[in-house]
């Protein structure tokens, strides 16, 4: 592949030497700048920011003009020229962001210098006086490194960053400069650890705050939001900027909305997501608190956009019944029939070794396949692989019976219970472990899912009355969702049971489970395992299990970072991950060469047989170092592995410091105390990610940070940033891999030719290898790992982008209701859409009297034509003449209702307008009651015309929201059910795909129809104005924030606080609700026949139309 690469090189050109040779003016142009900058006074230097600002304006004057001229327009134009005056307004906004992105190009060089230049003064001065402007005047108050005197601003260069006094003392590298400029490009900047990219940050983000539309920097946790905010903000607000952290205040607060308003906001991916969820879910423009996304810097973009993409982020609320769980009802069974199998297997792997041993690699094979496919992390088993030529005899035996689409194996699953596929994680029941379960359940088909469409044939060909056939579907489906939940729920606890394990995976503190973050070791607060394993882990651990809960809100990471118009990112472990950057994100990856010549010494990985050589020789090492007085930092992959090395080290005699899951919290001071001469540090392969260990020049001479990796992990990333702590900023430094046979990676992904070669060469106990060959073939392992995780990633990606797309649709209609200039347009749409579906449904049939009688119960209108025009007319002229003669209707009975309105709000604000500032107006369409909140004074001077758009914009948001909720439900049990598709040999993707846009469909058509019926039948009670109060402020209720997580991922480790949030219910029931098994009478509207039965058999009938409720 290396020799494919260098010939690549020599037709096409090296990436990175072209890149560089593109950014290499960006240096030339900053430099030529440079002398004419330095003679500024210091005012002189902060009126280039306005200078700046000012050109931008002018390239945009035009644009905002004419988009200033439009909106205008729209308020007094027709709904036809409203939408074509808001189509011109988003293309003059994204004309106007074109003609701003090329003034920031054209100015990058000098602006750039701007920057460094103050940084220069920052760092050469300890204070900076210059003329005080309002802005100094207010962050005076809340900052003590500024003061005032007279008419002078004094800069002191010293300030506390997040409780840490620092003195400035860092200017711009030229390869800082090529890597602010990559960053402004939209583009990733991959640079080296210790190469400071906190600094490089600030370049771009002060020449695209001068747009004046907001700079979102992204960080991993708040730790480093709150930090680098304080850190880097004085250079920023130094030139007039106002930074701001959102981490630092209460969500929906004021005080968060005033740090998105800021020039620079700072926050962690988690409140940026959930700040989106909230927004969307609000009910007044007030409570808004993002503007429209910008630009967007993520800090450790690879971990954001790659580990934690596809990780939902939720707001949700309890279910009804949600304390109920059958996780405890099946768990004695599971643990049953795993302590079966674990019991039969090792007398199976006790008759495998005996037949191997005697010769026997037939049977012996067939026999350790079948132990491997029950038991694949038993770690006798594991041992014993590990031995010379076993590996290779069960990888022979296994090809065989995969042969042909696995058409053997099942000869090897006969005697198993269940089979494990590690490398999909996954589990499924044999036929003897389903007639075992369903014997101790005494019923044969306990776990036996009915076939829905011979079931349904049967039921449609009988003879039974149409009440009984709808029984009996009833029935037959809910059969079937109990027993795939039930089939579900059995695998759920397989998997917690055979392959998760404790103090690995997972850990249980306060009586709680929680996730331990694989790469950093660190416990994820508030993380849940996605699709209810976190509740059957619970089961496992007889601890608590958490209530089951309904989505009222939800969005990837991955989808919500799309939505910027500009987002860039920084790291230093993407380029081995810049294949899916570009295919999802259309983000390129650029290295940016280190500012002075890398020296560590990254040595060939030492590979040994068995993980115990491995172990001692990793201690062997450590005492080497130690006696050098050289820092060491070993690098695990577990909190298991971390406390067995110290253990050994204890055994030893051999001071040292364990950071894990257990002891994150001391993990400051450990990491401070990791650069001393002899300190060991324990810690997980990208610990300390975000942080430098300092070394003083007594460890440099004596050979700098020692690396010492325990283990390769899946991702190659992961390695390069344990190897990334030792070696900043040309320190010396080494790295050292240890790696065995029986690792995780190796035994799964691993290369047979290492073990072969291992084989011939006849190697002792406690032997190695080492060779550059045997690094590059773990690697390739490792890009296995890395294109089995992109093909899951990128699958999950298809599923996400169909949920991505309703959710854009509901979420800007959303928009439209609250800020209310589009939403007439909205509703001219929904009256056209609703008028196209009744006319679809009915023309085919030619059933006028079904149309009629659907376009009353929607309208309280008649046909505005015959029925024999009906029958004529063909199907678009129908729709065309249905939709004027509706909508006119429609504005006639807006008028009416603002002339009904005025005279009692008019009585309300003369006679109690200095009392109420909102009020509350009540509406009802006969049925349901809606809470309009309205201004008292905007309602009398628009003579009740405000009243009404709140009306619209109250339904509208009332209706959406109720429905939303309802389909999101929907759309998580269809993707737990669609599962199930994989049983009829059918794509559960493409099952996904086909029933989430029906469900959609029809969400949107109830919502239309329902809004509809409401902006018709709404009316405000005749009894006056004692019906009218003031509008209080609404208590919000308890819904949950959290972070599901997927299985199989690499993720960083990210505390998802919990929140408070109310989901504002707007829509009041007058009658009550109908029990599923209540009986109630039906009356057909055009018979007259009526009909007494179970609510339940009435759905359908009432669904159709043709049939009402009648009398109950």
């Amino acid at each position: 592949m290396s020799i494919l690469n260098a010939v690549l090189k020599i037709f096409v050109g090296d990436k990175q030497q072209k890149d560089l040779k593109l950014l290499q003016p960006v240096v030339t142009n900053t430099a030529a700048f440079e002398s004419a900058i330095l003679a500024l006074s210091n005012d002189e230097l902060r009126a280039k920011s306005e200078e700046f600002k000012a050109k931008i304006k002018e390239a945009t004057k035009t644009f905002d003009n004419t988009i200033t001229e439009l909106e205008n327009e729209a308020t007094t134009a027709d709904i036809d020229r409203q939408e074509a005056i808001f189509t011109e307004i988003d293309t003059l906004k994204d004309q106007a962001y074109e003609a701003s992105e090329l003034v920031l190009t054209e100015i990058m060089p000098e602006a750039f210098a701007v920057i460094k230049e103050t940084a220069k003064r920052f760092t050469n001065n300890t204070e900076i006086e210059v003329t005080a402007s309002q802005f100094d005047r207010e962050l005076s108050a809340i900052r003590s490194h500024i003061t005032l005197s007279n008419d002078k601003a004094i800069w002191a260069t010293s300030w506390d960053a997040a409780g840490q006094p620092i003195t400035w003392d860092m200017i711009h590298y030229d390869v800082q400069l090529i890597g602010g400029s990559v960053l402004h490009q939209g583009k990733i900047a991959e640079m080296m650890t210790g190469e400071g990219k906190t600094l490089v940050s600030t370049l771009p983000v002060y020449l695209n705050a001068l747009t004046g539309k907001g700079v979102h920097l992204v960080t991993v946790n708040d730790y480093l939001a709150k930090r680098d905010a304080a850190w880097m903000g004085p250079l920023l607000e130094f030139h007039g900027l106002s930074i701001d952290c959102i981490d630092v205040h209460e969500p929906n607060s004021d005080a968060r909305r005033k740090a998105y308003n800021a020039d620079i906001t700072y926050g962690t991916n988690n409140e940026f997501g959930f700040d989106y969820l909230r927004d969307n879910m609000a009910h007044t423009k007030e409570e808004l608190v993002q503007r429209t996304p910008n630009y967007a810097i993520i800090d450790e973009v690879d971990s954001v956009l790659i580990d934690d993409a596809r990780t939902p982020l939720i707001i949700s609320g309890a279910v009804p019944q949600g304390d109920r769980h059958e996780f405890t009802e099946l768990k004695p069974l599971v643990n049953d029939i795993v302590v079966l199998q674990r019991q039969y297997l090792v007398s199976v792997f006790a008759e495998a070794k005996k037949l191997l041993a005697a010769g026997d690699t037939k049977e012996g094979g067939f026999l350790l396949l079948r132990v491997y496919r029950g038991i694949p992390k038993n770690k006798a088993l594991i041992k014993f692989l590990s031995q010379e030529g076993i590996k290779q005899i069960l990888q022979k035996t296994e090809n065989i019976y995969m042969a042909d689409n696995n058409k053997l194996m099942p000869e090897v699953d006969a005697d198993l219970y269940y089979t494990i596929e590690e490398k999909n994680n996954s589990i499924d029941l044999t036929d003897k472990g389903i007639i075992h379960l369903s014997g101790k359940t005494s019923d044969d088909n306990f776990f036996v899912l009915p076939d829905i469409g011979v079931q349904i044939g049967k039921i449609d060909n009988s003879e039974a009355s149409v009440e009984d056939k709808t029984t009996q579907k009833d029935e037959l489906y809910r059969d079937f969702s109990i027993k795939s939940e039930r089939i579900h729920t059995m695998n759920q606890l397989l998997k917690a049971y055979s392959l998760f394990e404790k103090n690995v995976e997972y850990v249980v503190m306060d009586n709680k489970v929680k996730i331990v973050d694989e790469q950093t070791g660190r416990i994820m607060d508030g993380r849940r395992y996605s699709d209810g394993l976190h509740q059957a882990i619970e089961a496992k651990e007889d601890v608590k299990i958490e209530d089951a809960t309904q989505t009222f809100a939800t969005v990837t990471l991955q989808n919500y970072f799309r939505m910027y118009r500009k987002l860039s990112g920084m790291t230093g472990t993407a380029i081995t991950e810049a294949g899916e950057l570009w295919e999802i994100y259309k983000l390129d990856v650029v290295e940016i060469p280190t500012n002075k010549p890398l020296v560590r010494d990254d040595r060939e990985d030492l590979v040994y047989k068995t993980t115990r050589e491995k172990y001692n020789a990793v201690i062997d090492d450590i005492v080497k170092l130690v006696e050098q007085k050289r820092p060491v930092l070993v690098g695990t992959t577990s909190v298991e592995i971390s406390e067995l090395l110290g253990r050994m080290l204890k055994m030893r005699s051999i001071p040292h410091n364990i950071l894990n899951a257990k002891l994150h919290k001391r993990e400051a001071d450990i990491v401070a105390e990791a650069g001393n001469p002899g300190v060991v540090t324990i810690a997980t392969n990208m610990a300390g990610r975000g942080t430098d260990i300092k070394l003083s020049d007594a460890v440099k001479e004596a050979g700098g940070l020692a690396i010492i990796g325990t283990e390769r992990h899946d991702s190659r990333r992961v390695d390069r940033q344990l190897r990334g702590r030792a070696g900043r900023q040309g320190d010396v430094g080494a790295s050292q891999f240890y790696i065995a046979l029986d690792d995780n990676l190796m035994r799964i992904f691993g290369s047979d030719r290492i073990a072969k070669m291992m084989d011939r060469m006849g190697l002792k106990e406690g032997e190695v290898i080492q060779h550059s060959m045997i690094t590059k073939s773990i690697e390739r392992a490792q890009k296995k790992v890395e294109e089995n995780n992109f093909g899951i990633r990128k699958r999950l990606l298809e599923y996400d982008d169909i949920m991505n797309s309703q959710r854009e649709f509901v979420y800007k209609r959303r928009r439209h209701a609250l800020d209310g200039k589009r939403l007439q347009i909205d509703i001219a749409n929904i009256v056209y859409e609703t008028c196209q579906a009744i006319i679809q449904e009915n023309k085919g049939t030619l059933n006028f009297k079904n149309f009629e009688f659907e376009l009353i119960r929607l309208s309280s209108m008649t046909a505005p034509f015959s029925e024999e025009e009906f029958e004529k007319m063909d199907e678009q002229a129908l729709v065309d003449t249905l939709y004027t003669t509706l909508y006119k209707h429609y504005q006639e009975k807006t008028a009416r209702n603002a002339v009904a309105a005025f005279p009692v709000i008019k009585d309300v604000f003369e006679n109690e307008g200095d009392r109420y500032e909102r009020i509350i107006v009540p509406f009802t369409d006969g049925v349901k009651n809606l809470q309009v909140v309205t201004n008292l004074k905007d309602a009398y001077e628009s003579e009740g015309k405000e009243l009404i758009k709140d009306f619209e914009k109250n339904i509208t948001l009332a209706i959406i929201d109720e429905n939303w909720k309802n389909h999101l439900r929907k759309m998580d049990e269809l993707k737990s059910s669609v599962q199930n598709a994989s049983y009829e040999q059918k794509d559960p993707l493409l099952v996904y795909k086909f029933e989430a846009f029906e469900l959609f469909k029809q969400m949107i058509d109830v919502v239309n129809k329902e809004v509809l019926s409401f902006l018709f039948k709404g009316e405000i009670p005749t009894q006056g104005n004692n019906q009218i109060s003031e509008a209080h402020q609404q208590k919000r209720e308890h819904v949950n924030l959290s972070k599901e997580d997927v299985q199989n991922s690499s993720q960083q480790a990210i505390s998802s606080s919990r929140q408070q949030q109310e989901p504002i219910e707007t829509i009041v029931r007058e009658q009550p609700k109908i029990g599923r098994n209540e009986r109630v009478t039906i009356k057909n509207v055009l018979s007259g026949d009526t009909k007494e039965l179970k609510f339940k058999q009435a759905i359908p009938l009432l669904e159709k139309g043709e049939w009402v409720l009648y009398n109950n």
